[in-house]
């Protein structure tokens, strides 16, 4: 995998991590503030419940802007694994939530793509890995002499 596909990588993560994090947003105040929207469902037991949102939505669209401007090294790719691992299983555990806001689509479409950023980030840490090796040989001195 070359540099230029594993800086692609990095820029579609930031894409979608940008896109789902600001849509987010717009849903947690509309629901939180002005009690619009499937999120109101949920926080109108516990409107104090509304931080978690807001922080989650905020700090991934922070990551989004870290992804955009990342070198493409192996250790950005791990970083992004672990957010979409971290998002991903969030998704997983607090699955009722979908549920409980009538939003399955938004879960499966959202919980499917952090399943395929961990993939692709790992793979490209691992290519990562394989073109920063050092060379495994002794160099010969010249005239091919290795004494």
């Amino acid at each position: 995998m070359t540099m230029a596909i594993r800086q692609i990588i990095l820029r579609a993560n930031a894409a979608f991590l940008l896109a789902a994090s600001v849509g987010g947003f717009a849903s947690d105040v509309r629901g939180i503030f002005l009690g619009l929207g499937p999120i109101a469902r949920v926080v109108a037991e516990a409107p104090h419940a509304g931080i978690g949102f807001i922080e989650a939505h905020g700090l991934a669209f922070i990551l989004g802007i870290l992804m955009w401007r990342a070198e493409p090294s192996r250790a950005w790719h791990l970083t992004a694994a672990a957010i979409h691992a971290l998002l991903g299983s969030a998704n997983l555990v607090f699955w009722q939530l979908f549920i409980a806001a009538d939003m399955l689509m938004v879960g499966y479409v959202t919980t499917t793509l952090h399943g395929l950023f961990v993939v692709l980030q790992i793979s490209a840490a691992i290519a990562a890995s394989r073109q920063t090796r050092a060379p495994t040989g002794f160099p010969l001195r010249q005239g091919g002499d290795r004494s």
